[in-house]
């Protein structure tokens, strides 16, 4: 897998944004991606030194589309958590 396959996109919600300023970054990975491949990936996409990196399942969810039952996909995250004193500067609007 390459480096722009295993990183999906970044997850921007409230809880991200407030762990982005502690230096821990959350993206949507791909399935079958692993902490090594996820940390690599990182590293060689962002110029940077990952410390560390957490994964999570996110279960499907129900929900409706104009009254018919349905769920949402699955999906993985990941949790970056890089050195101290670095950031990504594509995250900070620079």
């Amino acid at each position: 897998m390459e480096n722009n396959e295993i990183i999906i996109e970044p997850v921007l919600t409230e809880k991200s944004n407030a762990m982005r300023e502690a230096g821990q970054y959350v993206f949507r990975v791909d399935a079958r991606a692993t902490k090594i491949q996820v940390k690599k990936a990182v590293a060689a996409l962002f110029n940077v030194h990952p410390v560390s990196c957490n994964m999570i399942n996110v279960k499907s969810k129900p929900k409706r589309l104009r009254g018919r039952p349905g769920r949402t996909s699955s999906w993985k995250k990941a949790v970056v958590r890089l050195a101290p004193g670095e950031s990504i500067s594509v995250f900070e609007g620079v």
